[in-house]
């Protein structure tokens, strides 16, 4: 299955991220033992000293027992997995891959898997299968992949986007963050994704058009622009709320719709437009410029990407690296 290979390959980057030396033996320094010369003779003993008051015994102060040992929820020979240890496999598999593992049994399930990936990397341990060059080589681009990319996370998270910038880019790119609020009329032509609406001829796009032409005659000679909509609309979704397509912006539409609406003065009946659905009607009812206080969300978002690969560059440029040419120009 797709997501045991993804779960090696966690186990296989826990591995090399946990590699460490072996913490070296303690030393114990031996006690000299000072023996007192032989031909030393006795002292003569000291007087008695006052026997000394005895002093109350200060009270014992209280000790707090140590916390229960919390079990491991999953034991792998002397292994042993915690809870918070078990929690941070589950948060590194990909988002598409924890969604197979929410409920107690999933969970359950996932900890079986874990535990038998485990048990295969003990064992490729204990029989020197790191220790191959080929695969410490992989072991090496694994760990160093997954360091990267979290750096990368890092510092689109970190890095802020000052406010000239993000200024700068609203005013440069200012025909994004237009929006219109406008309804249409579709009639559809053979080859449409759009279905026949039942009791509808499925038309050729000459029919089409000349009955698109005739619909518009009838809403610029004073019909109802929403009434036509629900009786001749084979956008059954938006035929029923009268053609209403809500507010969109730019490229929400196919370019067709969008390149004619955004043209549109408000109130506007176009000519009948032409794309792969089929000849729309198009009346624009308001037009929306955002500010950029309201655009300013979403062009921070668009800018962090950018803003963290230039720190990127900046950090491998600090960096000399050498290729040996000589080597390269010998490689078939």
């Amino acid at each position: 299955m797709k997501h045991l290979r993804i779960l090696m390959s966690l186990v296989l980057c826990a591995l090399a991220l946990g590699q460490s030396p072996a913490p070296k033996p303690a030393v114990k320094k031996a006690a000299a033992t000072v023996k007192a010369p032989a031909s030393a003779k006795p002292k003569p003993a000291a007087r008695a000293a006052k026997p000394a008051t005895a002093k109350p015994a200060a009270a014992a102060k209280s000790v707090k027992p140590a916390p229960p040992a919390v079990p491991p929820v999953i034991s792998i020979g002397e292994k042993k997995v915690s809870k918070e240890e078990f929690e941070s496999y589950l948060k590194a598999l990909p988002p598409q891959v924890q969604a197979r593992f929410q409920t107690p049994e999933q969970k359950k399930q996932f900890a079986k898997d874990l535990s038998e990936l485990l048990v295969l990397a003990q064992e490729a341990e204990k029989r020197g299968v790191a220790a191959r060059p080929q695969i410490q080589a992989q072991l090496d681009i694994q760990r160093s992949q997954l360091l990267a990319n979290t750096l990368m996370q890092d510092l689109m998270t970190a890095t802020p986007v000052d406010d000239a910038a993000m200024r700068d880019y609203f005013e440069k790119n200012k025909g994004q963050y237009e929006q219109v609020a406008g309804r249409h009329i579709l009639i559809r032509f053979k080859g449409s994704p759009v279905p026949v609406r039942d009791g509808q001829q499925d038309l050729t796009e000459e029919e089409a058009l000349a009955k698109a032409t005739e619909v518009r005659g009838r809403i610029a000679g004073g019909e109802d622009f929403a009434e036509v909509a629900k009786k001749e609309s084979d956008d059954a979704g938006s035929g029923a709320n009268g053609g209403s397509l809500g507010t969109f912006g730019h490229g929400q539409m196919v370019p067709e719709f969008e390149n004619a609406a955004f043209a549109l003065p408000v109130g506007e009946v176009s000519q009948p437009v032409k794309s792969q659905f089929g000849y729309h009607i198009i009346q624009v009812q308001e037009q929306k410029h955002q500010t950029f206080e309201d655009a300013k969300g979403a062009i921070e978002q668009r800018l962090k990407p950018e803003r963290a690969r230039e720190l990127a560059d900046e950090i491998k440029k600090s960096v000399p690296v050498q290729i040996d040419e000589s080597y390269f120009a010998t490689q078939n």
